[in-house]
């Protein structure tokens, strides 16, 4: 009968006692804190938030026995990009992997993604597709705010009522607004400059437009010319499958509303669109020009003229 070694006995009780370690280590690594205690917390991960901060920090607020457990476990499920930041439900009751699937899958919050010069039925309708609620429930909520729903990216709770959600968004835009120099004396109020900043919103596709826009809407008002923008009449005539209608035609420039500026002078009563940051810096600072007249080409660049004539010319440049 053949004899084993002693280093070699000692080695495999050295390896298997080693195996059991870690077998009983990883047993109590992603067992529950307390299996008893099913009361539900509310676990914070900033936007950024590295996986190694967050092993850190449930750990060390007693969610977790092992940092290191958290992230072995992380690298096995292939998991380590997929964590979310937001406000996540985990309990003391939860073992790691428990946790660990709540924080990939399991936010109680949804990013929203706002662009300029989106209306605010717009809005409702990104909000309806990852929340419980209606549109018609924020546009409710929202509509009196129009102008001031600040285009940007939102951490929203699920639970956010559309109230909740103006609030968030409308602060955004104060705290924007409020960082800008207004101009001394004002000739116009803040309300008329958000309004103003909409129009450029819409009327302008790319920001070296912008102060030029901003330009042409205030010689024309001025003069008290007609503002004649299209931006205006797609804002009276938008509809569920169509917010922006494109070459309008002669009938709809005379459609009925306070909001046609080719109908009336002076600017529309409410703004058309949620400007950003740019449309509302151009409305407070426009270029210093002569400009009364612009056109678009087929790039959304605006050529620009100060008489009819000029004007003509470019309609017969790039529209022809």
């Amino acid at each position: 009968m053949k004899k084993f070694k002693p280093s070699f006995v000692i080695g495999f009780a050295l390896l298997l006692a080693l195996s059991m370690g870690i077998f009983f280590w990883w047993r109590w690594a992603t067992s529950p804190i307390d299996a008893n205690d099913d009361t539900r917390q509310v676990f914070v991960v900033p936007q950024g938030q590295t996986a190694n901060t967050i092993g850190k920090r449930l750990e060390d607020q007693g969610y977790i026995r092992s940092q290191l457990a958290f992230k072995l476990l992380l690298n096995r499920k292939s998991l380590d990009a997929k964590l979310q930041a937001g406000d996540f439900y985990i309990s003391y009751s939860m073992d790691l992997p428990a946790i660990i699937e709540s924080l990939a899958h399991g936010s109680l919050d949804y990013w929203l993604t706002i662009p300029e010069g989106w209306r605010s039925e717009q809005v409702a309708a990104a909000i309806a597709k990852k929340s419980s609620l209606s549109s018609q429930d924020f546009i409710v909520a929202a509509k009196p705010y129009e102008g001031r729903l600040f285009p940007d990216t939102y951490l929203i709770p699920q639970q956010a009522t559309a109230e909740d959600i103006v609030s968030i968004l409308t602060n955004n835009f104060d705290k924007k607004f409020s960082s800008l120099k207004l101009p001394q004396p004002q000739k116009f109020s803040p309300d008329q400059l958000i309004i103003i900043a909409s129009l450029i919103e819409r009327e302008a596709r790319h920001e070296s437009d912008r102060p030029l826009v901003s330009s042409v809407i205030y010689n024309r008002l001025n003069l008290g010319m007609a503002l004649q923008l299209d931006a205006t009449v797609q804002y009276a005539l938008g509809q569920p499958d169509n917010w922006w209608s494109q070459n309008l035609s002669r009938e709809q420039l005379t459609t009925l509303s306070a909001y046609n500026t080719y109908a009336h002078p002076g600017l529309p009563p409410a703004p058309i669109a949620n400007p950003g940051l740019a449309a509302l810096e151009a409305a407070i600072d426009p270029a210093d020009t002569d400009y009364l007249y612009y056109v678009s080409d087929s790039g959304g660049y605006n050529h620009y003229a100060k008489d009819i004539e000029g004007h003509n010319q470019n309609i017969s440049q790039y529209l022809n």
